[in-house]
């Protein structure tokens, strides 16, 4: 690649994490809000009760969620090699595949969906007619943001990240809406808050649909059945159904493990968990959006050089951001909880703690997960990955059935399987990419390493030696943040980086 090229898709990537890093500031604040008056409205058991239904809907839905990845490589592989003609098959077919998936998940989702629901869920008696208004309507909310995904990836794929910020700025402020609405709304909160959210995936099904097809020629064209391609499609996406397989039991099956064991107010400790987890992740996911596609885009020039530094920096860069934020929150979890929640549901400590422990992992997996999608050779990859992760489930279930472990037990079992999936997946993708893994382990691991035993002993330290007042928390919270910083700078950057990143901030301040 001509290095003006190199260096006009450097600022590229940089502009759009800048303006994904405002919308996720954006989302941050009003999420945790709406979170808390969501809470005191609804009351922990509804909370619970829509976090589980939903995770019913889930189930039904992978396999049509599952060809986003799919999509996403097709449409970044086509533009990278400057195809329109290919582009334009490619979102054709993906639009009919969709709508022929889209009616059999309604079938499926109407029918064992409902079985399910009657049979299993555990509801209290007196909001089972809530639960069920809450499950028809999350069905054609799933819908609604599945006819969305191929425009979505369409958006990323031609790295149109200002209309992301734009499209979640209106969804914040909608949020807003909803909760202002559920305080003046004289009728159920759970019926009125799952209708509100079905009426906000009609807006944004429009908002996307109008934008692609104004803007990109793919976007235009109308369904079609190529056999071809979609035989190619379908064979693609079977592998990647496998993983979101093993990732929907490793997430809404382990709910519903924890609702038949717990009840709905387990649930609603574990969402919030996830919410916080949701809200710190939120900032690498961003960088990691804008990186995806160049990586996929240099694969397909073979400009393996430049793939191999978008892997290491998306990788480094983003334990980096997570550590920034996890670490204090691991260390101050419940001071933050208290603060955020007027009443916090048992074991919510123990989830936030375990779930902030796993959140560190995924900066490990996502670049390598987008190179392997690159290459197209996905068979190996997941059959070691999804036989590991499958495995979850069925650990958790022995540990709560026979040992009667308390439910955060389930995350454990996650993050000791997500441990050894980091060099089973780095064993099988590295070669694929032409990466030496002894340059991955000195560019990548090593200063991860050295930054993170570096951060967590300081601030062990730290945290033994500050006063536990409410000035003396706050004090630990900062102190943390400038340790993992001070480290960063010191043993996790290498010359070329630090060199980059002071000239980055130069030009901050002269602009």
């Amino acid at each position: 690649m001509p290095i003006q090229d190199s260096i006009t898709d450097n600022r590229r990537i940089a502009k759009n994490t800048l303006l994904l890093y405002l919308r996720a500031i954006v989302i941050m604040f009003i999420g945790l809000f709406t979170s808390r008056v969501l809470l005191q409205k609804l009351g922990v058991t509804d909370v619970g009760v829509y976090n589980v239904v939903g995770g019913i809907v889930s189930l039904f839905g992978f396999i049509t969620s599952s060809l986003s990845n799919s999509i996403s490589r097709y449409i970044s592989y086509s533009i990278g090699i400057g195809n329109q003609d290919l582009l334009n098959k490619t979102f054709s077919n993906i639009k009919f595949i969709y709508l022929s998936l889209i009616v059999i998940f309604i079938i499926f989702g109407e029918t064992i969906g409902l079985w399910y629901l009657y049979n299993f869920i555990n509801v209290p008696q007196n909001r089972f007619d809530a639960a069920l208004w809450v499950y028809h309507l999350s069905i054609f909310s799933t819908v609604l943001a599945l006819l969305c995904v191929p425009y979505n990836a369409s958006i990323v794929a031609h790295e149109r990240m200002s209309t992301f910020a734009y499209i979640s700025f209106l969804d914040a402020i909608y949020k807003l809406v909803i909760i202002y609405l559920l305080k003046v709304i004289p009728f159920d909160s759970l019926k009125v808050y799952a209708t509100l959210v079905f009426i906000l995936g009609i807006v944004k099904r429009i908002i996307y649909t109008v934008y692609c097809r104004k803007h990109f020629e793919e976007a235009r064209v109308a369904p079609k059945f190529q056999k071809t391609q979609i035989k190619e499609l379908l064979t693609f996406s079977t592998w990647v159904i496998g993983g979101n397989l093993a990732w929907i039991a490793n997430t809404h099956g382990v709910n519903l493990l924890l609702n038949l064991f717990f009840g709905p107010i387990v649930n609603a400790a574990r969402a919030i968990a996830l919410q916080v987890q949701g809200v710190v992740s939120q900032f690498v996911t961003n960088f990691q959006t804008a990186v995806n596609p160049q990586i996929t885009k240099t694969y397909a020039q073979k400009d393996f050089n430049r793939m191999h530094n978008l892997i290491v920096w998306s990788s480094k860069f983003s334990y980096y951001l997570l550590l920034v934020f996890c670490l204090p929150l691991i260390f101050e979890r419940d001071f933050v909880l208290n603060l955020w929640l007027e009443t916090v549901p048992d074991n919510t400590s123990g989830f936030l703690f375990i779930v902030l422990i796993s959140a560190l992992l995924k900066p490990f997996s996502n670049p390598i997960w987008t190179a392997v999608l690159a290459t197209g050779n996905l068979k190996k990859y997941q059959i070691y990955d999804n036989v590991l992760q499958f495995l979850v489930l069925p650990s958790s279930y022995i540990l709560l059935k026979f040992f009667n472990f308390p439910p955060f037990i389930v995350y454990v079992v996650i993050v000791f399987y997500d441990i050894i999936l980091i060099p089973t997946r780095l064993w099988i993708v590295l070669p694929l990419i032409h990466f030496k893994s002894k340059e991955y382990c000195q560019r990548v691991l090593l200063p991860i390493f050295s930054v993170t035993v570096i951060s967590v002993s300081v601030s062990c330290m730290l945290f033994s030696l500050i006063d536990q007042t409410i000035i003396g928390r706050i004090a630990i919270i900062i102190s943390v943040v400038l340790v993992v910083l001070m480290a960063v700078l010191f043993f996790g950057l290498q010359k070329y980086e630090k060199q980059f990143l002071v000239l980055k901030i130069k030009n901050i301040r002269n602009r």
